[in-house]
């Protein structure tokens, strides 16, 4: 089998290093500069590039009609694809990528996929599993929830580190104090749900420490944040 993958970002350097270390052929071309001269003897194209730019890059990749087309977005439908592409599906990895950090075992990462055609969903199915055995098949509807279920556990998560970051600095304490707290949120929910999992002032009704807090904070937004998600806590319990 041999794959091209379309894109060299976070997603398509950690797939061409997944499928590397399964002795399996692929090859990373430019999205902008290489389909001019884009192989046309594979197998599976795959397509890891930025939503925005994804319907006019399907559309300059001109190849066999035999091959399967797939696409890594979590919220773009299968109709991006054209008639001349009839073979075509969704390859969607949920997991956090980047280049300056590969993941070294893809096989824990759940796979979401979905085609037109039961033949091109088994195709599919069976490219998954050279990546890893957790696959699920899906509707565009669940991906596009799956997706923004994503940027809350992971993209908004990750911004919250950043700010509490901010909020060391000028203190001696360094960000690593934080990583034996953000481990140990993250491992609690293996085994309870987050609202168990939920601890903190808010949770507990302790208005003073709120106050406290409130009054160390000298970003306004962040006050608004704070406010706001102390309230959705209350409100949850």
């Amino acid at each position: 089998m041999r794959i091209i993958i379309i894109g060299q970002g976070n997603v398509a350097c950690n797939l061409q290093a997944a499928f590397l270390r399964k002795d399996i052929n692929s090859e990373m071309v430019s999205s902008w500069e290489g389909l001019d001269v884009i192989p046309q003897n594979a197998d599976v194209y795959i397509y890891a590039v930025k939503d925005i730019a994804l319907a006019e890059v399907i559309a300059k990749v001109h190849v066999p009609e035999r091959a399967i087309h797939v696409h890594t977005s979590g919220t773009i439908s299968l109709e991006v694809f054209g008639p001349d592409k009839p073979h075509c599906g969704v390859l969607y990895p949920f997991q956090s990528f980047s280049k300056a950090h590969i993941l070294e075992d893809f096989s824990t990462v759940p796979v979401f996929i979905e085609a037109r055609g039961i033949d091109d969903v088994s195709a599919v199915y069976t490219l998954a599993l050279t990546l890893t055995p957790h696959i699920y098949e899906t509707t565009q509807a669940d991906r596009e929830r799956l997706h923004v279920a994503g940027v809350f556990a992971n993209n908004f998560t990750n911004y919250m580190y950043s700010v509490a970051q901010d909020l060391l600095r000028g203190t001696q304490i360094p960000f690593k104090a934080l990583l034996p707290l953000i481990d140990e949120t993250a491992a609690k929910v293996h085994s309870l749900s987050p609202r168990e999992a939920q601890t903190g002032p808010a949770v507990r009704g302790d208005e003073n420490v709120i106050q406290r807090h409130l009054a160390l904070l000298q970003d306004e937004k962040q006050k608004d944040i704070y406010r706001l998600i102390s309230d959705l806590i209350r409100q949850a319990q």
